[in-house]
């Protein structure tokens, strides 16, 4: 491996004055040969968050608002902070949903404009690069500014981005944008978050096709290659951040239990879209049958969809039921119906089911099939 020269580290007092801005105090602007170079009024943080709320709400569109809160973050990571916890409501769906889809439908076009090209925003993983990855995640240290370990990932391969589909690389916004919600409203250090989206192509042939494309323009690669691929990145993650939680987020829904099936038990992870989205949904049904006057294990849970975040909920209450009710896993899941876009899902339907489809498929139903919501209502 060639030595990698790092960048100068900053002193202390740098790391300061580059976190407060017009704040920075007039002996700190001295020590850093910035007098006469800057405006010399010192403000303090509240009025520092004044002007910059104000700039942000003066913005028309949504997207404007994400971009200039993209670039905050980069200038003034307190100031940008300080600005979402004591705005959140504001600021939440910016940051996240729903116009950080806008965002990554867009995000190739313009990432040049809202991160300073010396600034790392996370990491972006080519298929070229998993037998390298080491040395990516030591680039990843050195261009960091002081000395952090991240805490928590947040890693997807953009292959099912909200309801969007296959963005490719322009997924990244949402690892970014979680990351930042679990800082505001959970209160970790956003110097020990990192952001990670694998660039294994697309299957879009808007972005294979598009100039500005920011990623890898090539089909996504077969399953072997792809769980090697991944393998090869988990490993290194965690052989250099041992400790690290990481978070697999809107893969495919294949990929999505494929990737935690292989890891839940050996290493710190979760998929959102299956664990987090079935935990709440959970918490919501425990109160619901406390309401509902009906014995929990008499009810009947009809799913509308079929995909990862359905599935996984659907065995969340699975588990639930089994543990509280002392129930068997047949009885417990003879309790859910599934529909998706072709009708209720059973074994004898006639199409080749999608292996997370199997698990709850009917079998019981005899020569009946129900192709519509309709239907499996009445069935």
């Amino acid at each position: 491996m060639s030595e990698i020269v790092g960048r100068p580290r900053r002193n202390s007092i740098e790391l300061v004055g580059a976190k407060a801005g017009t704040a920075m105090p007039a002996e700190m602007r001295q020590a850093l040969n910035l007098r006469g170079l800057v405006p010399a009024s010192v403000e303090d943080f509240t009025k520092q968050e004044m002007r910059a709320f104000q700039q942000l709400m003066s913005k028309p569109s949504s997207l404007e608002k994400y971009e200039f809160l993209a670039n905050l973050r980069c200038i003034n990571v307190n100031l940008f902070f300080r600005l979402v916890m004591n705005h959140f409501k504001e600021i939440a769906p910016i940051i996240y949903t729903p116009t950080v889809g806008e965002a990554c439908l867009n995000y190739s076009h313009i990432y040049p404009f809202i991160y300073p090209g010396h600034m790392s925003v996370g990491l972006f993983i080519t298929l070229g690069d998993v037998d390298n990855v080491d040395l990516v995640i030591q680039n990843y240290r050195e261009s960091m500014t002081e000395h952090n370990d991240p805490e928590i990932t947040v890693i997807t391969d953009g292959s099912r981005i909200l309801g969007l589909g296959d963005l490719g690389i322009n997924g990244m916004a949402i690892p970014i944008g979680k990351l930042q919600l679990y800082v505001a409203a959970a209160g970790l250090n956003p110097a020990r978050t990192l952001p990670i989206v694998l660039d294994f192509g697309t299957n879009s042939k808007k972005y294979q096709n598009d100039p500005l494309y920011l990623g890898t323009r090539q089909p996504r690669p077969d399953d072997e290659t792809f769980y090697n691929a991944t393998g090869k990145v988990l490993s290194a993650l965690y052989r250099a951040f041992p400790d690290i939680l990481v978070q697999f987020e809107d893969f495919s829904t294949d990929h999505a239990f494929g990737l935690l099936d292989q890891w839940r038990n050996k290493a710190l992870c979760f998929n959102d879209d299956i664990q987090g989205t079935g935990s709440v949904i959970l918490a919501g049904f425990i109160s619901a049958v406390e309401q509902a006057g009906i014995a929990p294990t008499d009810q009947r849970i009809l799913f509308v969809g079929a995909g990862s975040a359905g599935v996984g909920v659907a065995k969340q209450l699975v588990e639930y039921m089994m543990l509280e009710y002392n129930i068997s896993e047949e009885q417990a899941k003879a309790m859910f119906w599934f529909v998706d876009s072709r009708g209720m899902i059973t074994a004898n339907r006639g199409d080749t089911l999608a292996a997370h489809k199997v698990y709850f498929a009917r079998h019981d139903n005899d020569d009946t099939q129900c192709t519509s919501l309709e239907d499996a209502l009445e069935y």
